[in-house]
């Protein structure tokens, strides 16, 4: 698993935009325009989610390639390691975790403009 494999399936859900609006080196996605994933491409064994906080303190006991988020709020935020230990599957429900979560914080509307968009 690498990073470009997290990015073709983070492009793959409606809605999802990406840019680089903090500098070169920091790729972010958005969905309504709020972040649900961020990734340092330097290292590129690494990328920030959201995650339910009951979640996120769940997940980072049970596997050491998740720990509280870099530079995030750490109740909401995890870093996740790609190091091989955690499958793609692992890794891939929490992507679709955190795309879920902010999708579901946007607003009725932004919703339905981006489902419709999607059909």
């Amino acid at each position: 698993m690498n990073i470009e494999e997290i990015r073709d399936h983070c492009l793959i859900k409606p809605g999802v935009t990406e840019s680089f609006p903090f500098d070169n080196d920091t790729l972010v996605f958005k969905v309504g325009n709020k972040i649900f994933l961020l990734a340092g491409l330097p290292q590129g064994d690494r990328f920030n989610v959201k995650c339910d906080p009951e979640l996120a303190i769940d997940l980072r006991e049970r596997h050491t390639e998740v720990q509280p988020g870099y530079h995030m709020n750490k109740a909401n935020w995890n870093t996740v390691f790609i190091n091989g230990s955690l499958t793609r599957k692992q890794l891939f429900d929490m992507v679709d975790h955190s795309y879920d979560m902010v999708f579901k914080g946007l607003t009725k509307k932004l919703q339905a403009e981006i489902n419709e968009a999607t059909t």
